[in-house]
């Protein structure tokens, strides 16, 4: 025996135990209720409910109501079939516990049906051809969500059948009017964080250096790209009145907007400190100093600080906590060590410094490790022994380093912050 299944519940109804007319009224219950569930739009779904209740139960007009919580209103969302509510537009509020069988409906969470609305004492007036009307709650889990309403023009125009069904129906209606609120919540807040994220995009890619610096006899040139919008690498150049040059490269624990702001906040005491042209070792220090009572606990900055004399072509440089820096020259290819020299945030002590001297042809690189951590496919890290490879090539800069690690994660992306800055000596090398 051939069965109908309920959208209400799990029941089956056996269809020669139902009238032609239930049979017909569930099928059309259930084909509504697919689909309602799987709209997300909260205009859309609300206007599909009304025109598919109106079509297929002969409604001259079905409005639904939704819930203010913070004005303790219902405000049309859509409606159809009735001129009075056409003349009061959508977004027309209601009070609750007023404004007729909606406002009643709204205060007492209990369907009202009107058989004849002229004998009705909550009815108000609206359609002249309407002669019954119902009102639904909206509710999940007991809070009002909204109201629905549907009016014929007949008496009595509602059976109980029809009534239970749209009451079901409404079950439906409530939990994806819920569901649709809150993707269009979420997808509003994502779309200002998307927006606020940008911003700060902006912002950050402000404070990094317009262009590379120009130096007779060198070739510099930086180049940062963050993970997410914004991120925790910074480099800059800085001019020095006496000719030098600081070159600096930092990263900040973790990422995004977090390690931005504290990025941000480091560049800014960083520079001044910097530009009172103490050394490399006094600057980071100091810097430490002031970091270590400032910084959330957990948070550190890695940084290296080089100050290059292009007249003597020396480079004097400390190391707070980052990875060492790539040397390569006539001799081969060298990782630059200091002695001393913690993460700056973590705790109070002091940095050495390492001198190197470039000769023609050399070339002295500070990256971060979202440079050697770039991984492909395969999860095989780009490691120190592709940048080296890389570094030595003619023509290699900041730029190429970057575009050489984002062709080999190839496709698999850049998973962290990834910033490197190119210092060369002579015409065979890249800008």
């Amino acid at each position: 025996m051939a069965t109908v299944p309920s959208a209400a519940s799990n029941e089956v109804f056996p269809v020669r135990a139902l009238p032609p007319d239930l049979v017909e009224d569930l099928q059309k219950l259930q084909k509504a209720a697919q689909k309602i569930n799987s709209i997300l739009d909260l205009d859309e779904l609300v206007d599909k409910v009304v025109n598919d209740v109106a079509r297929s139960f002969g409604c001259i007009d079905a409005d639904i109501y939704l819930h203010d919580e913070e004005r303790r209103e219902l405000v049309l969302a859509c409606a159809i079939g009735c001129a009075g509510c056409a003349a009061h537009g959508k977004g027309h509020a209601l009070k609750i516990g007023k404004g007729g069988m909606v406002g009643y409906v709204a205060a007492t969470g209990e369907m009202r049906y009107a058989p004849d609305v002229r004998k009705d004492p909550y009815y108000i007036g609206c359609e002249e051809a309407t002669l019954s009307e119902v009102a639904i709650p909206l509710q999940v889990d007991g809070q009002l969500v909204g109201v629905f309403t549907a009016s014929h023009h007949q008496l009595d125009g509602f059976s109980p059948n029809q009534r239970r069904l749209l009451q079901a129906l409404c079950t439906h209606v409530a939990v994806a009017v819920r569901n649709a609120r809150r993707f269009q919540h979420e997808r509003t807040e994502r779309d200002v964080l998307n927006r606020e994220a940008q911003e700060a995009r902006l912002i950050q890619q402000a404070l990094l250096p317009k262009s590379s610096p120009y130096i007779p006899g060198f070739v510099v040139s930086g180049r940062s790209e963050p993970a997410r919008a914004v991120g925790g690498d910074w480099y800059d150049f800085i001019p020095f009145p006496d000719g030098r040059w600081g070159l600096v490269l930092a990263d900040v624990s973790g990422k995004g907007t977090a390690a931005a702001l504290l990025m941000s906040a480091t560049r800014g005491v960083f520079r001044s400190l910097a530009e009172a042209c103490c050394s490399p070792g006094e600057v980071l220090t100091r810097l430490n100093q002031l970091l270590v009572d400032d910084f959330p606990a957990g948070k550190f900055v890695t940084m290296v600080y080089a100050v290059l004399d292009p007249a003597t072509r020396n480079v004097v440089f400390a190391n707070a906590g980052h990875l060492l820096p790539l040397f390569i020259d006539d001799q081969g290819k060298h990782f630059l060590d200091t002695e001393r020299g913690l993460p700056l945030g973590l705790g109070r002590g002091d940095y050495s410094e390492t001198q190197v001297t470039l000769s023609e042809g050399s070339r002295l690189v500070f990256y971060s490790d979202g440079i050697t951590e770039a991984e492909n496919a395969d999860e095989e890290e780009y490691g120190l022994g592709r940048l080296a490879e890389h570094a030595e090539k003619p023509g290699a800069s900041a730029v190429t380093i970057i575009d050489d690690v984002r062709s080999f994660a190839n496709g698999s992306g850049v998973r962290d912050d990834a910033s490197v800055v190119f210092v060369g000596v002579g015409t065979g090398v890249g800008r």
